[in-house]
């Protein structure tokens, strides 16, 4: 084990995936969605997202108790189209109803080019690529958005009016290879600082304000401010282009599917809610057949054009979006396990006992 392993414990993804789906079903979740949310948060870990993986379960239990999520509910489709649907989430589970859109966006695409659904009554739904690249697995090109609990000052604004609001884009090319690109619309996601709080360390000039609408450093400080700042940071850095990004996702998620949005979202990452969320979500499916012969193999060749620049230091290739990821499963794969901070694992300790589930057991 490397040494920046030996202060996080190493956990293997089988095992993480147990005790998720354990905690689930503890709280009200039938087994077959209680896996299917335990599925993408062991993925998100997998790829590196830790912010989006464990870190969320006990925010999900917590929903689940309060009754302000219903780990049982089925998704219903209001209105439809041949190539268009309209959702009731039923208040369920976020990966619950983001693969039944997605699944009915690709059977779209599959019968007449694309499928463009929208969700209302949906809850967190974890990291966007994990719809994507459902939909690379069907050889389609996948687009993902949700919004989220107001967590973003628009530019100029000293509070929060808009949540991370992340897009996903996802499509497949030859042997294995393709493009997953999933991004926050804010400078990072919330995650990111709720992990550097975990390990009492800083965060980068940029990441999110303070009560007095400056940039801050101190992790706490943003976490209880809640105001990340757009994707881009300040107006001079071209903070505005990420804030027209995140409107953008609102328009599609909340306007379109006429759910919760903007301000009218409720907070969730402080101490919890005991209302129900109702966020917006947008899932598109585009079948590249419809179009010239050959894409995988352009998308191949574009892949590769770009990883063979050349780089500013040899020690820092060029990459594409999904390498990190890509690499980062590696290294798993290679170590054996998944490296929880050791406050995680403390967190998944507390979580067991809590529930009467077995406790997560390291490798």
């Amino acid at each position: 084990m490397s040494l920046a392993a030996s202060k996080q414990g190493l956990v293997a993804l089988e095992e993480a995936r147990r005790f998720m789906v354990d905690c689930l079903v503890k709280s009200k979740t039938p087994l077959a969605h209680a896996q299917q949310q335990a599925d993408l948060l062991a993925e998100a870990d997998y790829r590196g997202h830790f912010s989006h993986g464990m870190n969320r379960l006990e925010m999900y239990i917590n929903d689940l108790h309060k009754n302000a999520c219903d780990g049982a509910a089925v998704p219903t489709i209001l209105n439809e189209t041949p190539a268009t649907a309209w959702v009731d989430g039923n208040n369920g589970l976020g990966a619950v109803v983001g693969n039944f859109c997605m699944d009915l966006a690709i059977k779209k695409a599959k019968e007449v080019g694309v499928g463009w659904v929208c969700a209302k009554r949906s809850n967190h739904y974890g990291i966007a690529g994990w719809y994507t690249m459902r939909a690379m697995k069907a050889g389609c090109i996948g687009m993902s958005m949700t919004n989220t609990s107001p967590l973003a000052s628009p530019t100029r604004s000293k509070e929060a009016a808009l949540g991370t609001n992340p897009i996903s884009v996802g499509a497949p090319a030859k042997d294995g290879d393709g493009f997953v690109l999933d991004m926050a619309t804010t400078a990072v996601a919330v995650g990111k600082i709720e992990m550097q709080r975990r390990k009492n360390e800083p965060i980068p000039l940029g990441w999110a304000q303070g009560p007095d609408g400056h940039p801050t450093t101190d992790a706490s400080v943003a976490f209880d401010t809640a105001c990340l700042m757009p994707l881009g940071g300040s107006e001079l850095t071209s903070g505005y282009k990420g804030y027209g990004l995140g409107a953008m996702v609102e328009m599609f998620c909340g306007v379109l599917a006429g759910a919760n949005y903007a301000t009218k979202i409720r907070k969730w990452t402080h101490a919890g809610a005991d209302s129900e969320a109702d966020l917006g979500q947008c899932f598109v499916a585009i079948n590249p057949a419809c179009f010239a012969p050959g894409f995988e193999d352009r998308l191949s060749d574009m892949n590769g054009i770009l990883r063979n620049m050349p780089t500013t230091d040899p020690a820092l290739p060029v990459l594409v979006a999904g390498d990190p990821e890509r690499h980062h499963m590696e290294k798993v794969d290679k170590e054996g396990g998944l490296a929880y901070h050791v406050n995680q694992i403390k967190t998944c300790t507390e979580l067991s006992e809590r529930l009467g589930v077995k406790p997560i057991v390291l490798v």
